[in-house]
């Protein structure tokens, strides 16, 4: 897994400790391999690889303007030790698709609930270790259909996800012919761009070659987004840029 870890030594012992794991590497293979055979998007590394970037981008500049992570708020550590329950989260957050679709998020709990603790030994000691696994936990059965998250690392987690939504993403589902209103609409998508806003802390910026775009920002995106402690923190600009094509709808805001 590559990630920038900027120092924070706890995040780059938790990467080391993964990318050495061969059991999690198994699950996300099996979990690709599931996504596959159900015709779904990338459920594989490569998935949890743009995640994990995508996840700690938005933590930075959530971070760097004035948002305090759950974690420091309610448990007095540190922002580096959100960095890392996020990290986890985006780490682990599929793994349960290895298993089944069908709660899959639960599915990661059970995996996690003794993968994470062993992933951390040599991170924090207890009572700190028992905390930030709990902390993790939380962040991936928040990004399940009702996760409601109620920690702004679970927020991050859920919205991360959402954001892996490039046309590269529907490849597969689309390009075997299983179209419907979901992989057109991945399809649709052509890049995604994350930056710190002016009014909010960051500004997600969603370039659209067709209107069909605006269901999987909508009812993708919005849908993870709306009611988290997000909310007011993120801006999201939808533009169909496709020259072809009427525009009923040329920019589109959550």
């Amino acid at each position: 897994m590559h990630a920038p870890a900027r120092g924070n030594r706890g995040l780059e012992r938790l990467l080391e400790e993964v990318d050495g794991d061969l059991q999690v590497k198994a699950w996300w293979h099996a979990a690709g391999v599931n996504a596959e055979r159900l015709h779904m998007s990338d459920h594989s590394w490569v998935h949890i690889q743009i995640v994990l970037n995508i996840a700690l981008r938005l933590s930075r500049l959530l971070f760097a303007r004035g948002v305090t992570p759950s974690i420091v708020a309610d448990h007095g550590l540190k922002t580096r030790d959100a960095e890392v329950v996020i990290a986890g989260a985006a780490l682990l957050h599929c793994v349960g698709m290895s298993i089944h679709r069908t709660d899959h998020e639960a599915y990661s709990l059970f995996l996690t609930a003794d993968k994470l603790p062993r992933l951390l030994a040599d991170v924090y000691d207890e009572p700190t270790r028992s905390i930030v696994v709990a902390e993790t936990m939380h962040a991936i059965i928040s990004h399940r259909s009702k996760g409601a998250p109620f920690t702004i690392e679970g927020a991050i987690l859920r919205v991360a996800d959402a954001l892996d939504m490039a046309r590269g993403r529907s490849r597969v589902p689309f390009e075997a012919g299983h179209t419907n209103i979901h992989s057109l609409s991945a399809y649709a998508i052509e890049e995604v761009k994350i930056g710190a806003g002016e009014d909010k802390a960051v500004r997600v910026e969603i370039e659209m070659s067709n209107s069909a775009g605006i269901f999987q920002v909508d009812e993708g995106l919005g849908t993870k987004l709306r009611g988290t402690p997000l909310e007011p923190h993120i801006e999201v600009v939808a533009r169909i840029e496709a020259e072809h094509e009427q525009r009923l709808v040329p920019i589109f805001r959550l």
